[in-house]
């Protein structure tokens, strides 16, 4: 099991509060845009690493070799996109356990968290985006709650292949494939199928993914998330987003890209819900502990979660005349880790 340094830097990371409005937005829209919750060092210091990795300094498994004779051009897209490194550099470890991000998180759709995948992209000049699709095609959870988190590292427009978001689209089913792996809610009435989503369609024009039709419904409010460094992206696993070509010749649009899901959830994607990371909260659900060791939820002995333990009495609760009534604690002190409170009938002061 690993051990927490305490000194480690997250341990001193101002939180990050989400507000009402920012709550309402997340509903209605299917995203969130929060400005500057990364900060500037923060950003320094992944895109540092973004340059070890561009540069060869450090080596990516499955990657083509890094070519030190090659063009700028070439080095540049070289890679695009690269996926799970937290099982093997801290570093990925580190921001796919950002406090501020997870504070977003954990009010969004909490308060229960579980840190699942990391990814890298690095669209380079001219490197295609990726078509309609929806999250939670790939990576289902049941309940239902997976959720994005995309970290602008540099200036994201539409010049450069920035995300598009639908918004509104989240309220949309999760449509499945006709062929072949995904996910979808294939007991709904009337659910067509669809082929060629995603990085199958890697075009603006989209013309083979069957997924088109379905995001046309809203063209018209179709909005480019236009980020600063720094920025982040929430958005659920149910809204239909798509990237385009970065039509540039001399500017890269890289991106660190986490997702989550409630930690009550149960998963089967990337081996269970014994691979997915603690972050917030608790569980009666198997998780995994960080390897590295970064703080959160699964290396802390003393975690505690108001799903466990209700914190704010007085609660509604069925009498056995069937009616709801107040009820208050008994008086047991019940703010002890893990330790259920006490009940008795009566009414509140």
């Amino acid at each position: 099991m690993s051990t927490v340094a305490k000194d480690h830097p997250w341990l001193s990371v101002e939180p990050y509060k989400v507000s009402v409005d920012e709550y309402r937005s997340y509903r209605r829209d299917g995203y969130l845009i929060v400005r500057g919750l990364v900060t500037p060092e923060h950003v320094k210091d992944l895109l540092h690493h973004t340059e070890d990795l561009i540069f060869g300094r450090m080596e990516v498994p499955g990657a083509p070799p890094f070519d030190p004779n090659a063009s700028l051009k070439e080095i540049e897209t070289r890679l695009l996109r690269i996926h799970m490194m937290h099982l093997q550099l801290e570093i990925w470890e580190r921001y796919l356990l950002y406090p501020r991000i997870l504070d977003v998180v954990q009010a969004l759709i909490g308060p229960d968290v579980a840190a699942m995948q990391t990814m890298m992209f690095i669209k380079g000049p001219g490197a295609y985006g990726q078509g309609f699709h929806q999250d939670t095609y790939y990576i289902p959870t049941f309940p239902d709650s997976l959720i994005g988190a995309w970290i602008a590292l540099d200036p994201a427009d539409t010049e450069n292949g920035c995300l598009w978001m639908s918004p509104g689209s989240n309220t949309e089913p999760i449509y499945p494939p006709t062929e072949g792996a995904g996910y979808g809610e294939w007991g709904l009435e009337g659910l067509p199928t669809v082929a060629n989503v995603g990085a199958h369609s890697n075009d603006d024009e989209n013309s083979l993914n069957e997924l088109k039709p379905i995001a046309a419904r809203y063209a018209e409010r179709e909005t480019a998330a236009v980020m600063s460094p720094g920025d982040v992206a929430f958005f659920s696993g149910h809204v239909l987003h798509r990237s385009k070509q970065n039509r540039t010749e001399d500017r890269m649009r890289r991106s660190f890209v986490n997702h989550y899901c409630n930690a009550r959830s149960f998963t089967t994607w990337h081996g269970g819900n014994q691979h997915q990371i603690l972050a917030r909260g608790n569980t009666h659900l198997p998780f995994a502990v960080p390897k590295f060791g970064t703080p959160c939820a699964a290396n802390n002995p003393g975690r505690i979660s108001i799903s466990d333990n209700p914190l704010s009495p007085p609660m509604m609760m069925a009498t056995p005349d069937g009616t709801m009534t107040p009820q208050v604690p008994s008086g047991k002190d019940h703010d002890h880790d893990h330790e259920q409170p006490s009940f008795t009938l009566g009414a509140t002061k």
